[in-house]
């Protein structure tokens, strides 16, 4: 299947780069989530889900909690329920990375900001 004819169940540009769902069910949602060089996601934390992150590309400042820890190729980060987390390209090319949500709610609008650079 080419590129144009890829059909995603879901696909939104952010400031700091574009996700793409992949799969997505009652128990479950997988994203494949790109994020630019120098760019960072909002400090926020979920309600309703957890997550996991496969780094498929790059290298990553994630911070759980307030603890940062460098990633790269291959890494798996797990964040809790609740847990205040934010991943960061510290590449000079995109970073990418598999985010696999397991919980009971996976709407965007359980993303509760702290900080958000973007000021949303």
């Amino acid at each position: 299947m080419n590129k144009k004819s890829m059909k995603y169940l879901e696909h939104d540009i952010r400031p700091w780069g574009e996700y793409i769902v992949i799969e997505s069910s009652e128990d479950f949602k997988i994203k494949k989530i790109i994020v630019l060089p120098g760019q960072r996601l909002s400090y926020q934390y979920h309600n309703g889900r957890s997550e996991t992150w496969v780094i498929i590309q790059g290298k990553a400042k994630v911070t759980i909690d307030g603890i940062e820890h460098t990633h790269h190729k291959g890494d798996t980060i797990i964040i809790p329920k609740k847990a205040k987390h934010r991943i960061e390209n510290l590449s000079k090319v995109n970073l990418v990375f598999i985010e696999i949500q397991t919980g009971d709610y996976f709407d965007e609008d359980d993303i509760i900001r702290i900080q958000d650079d973007y000021n949303r």
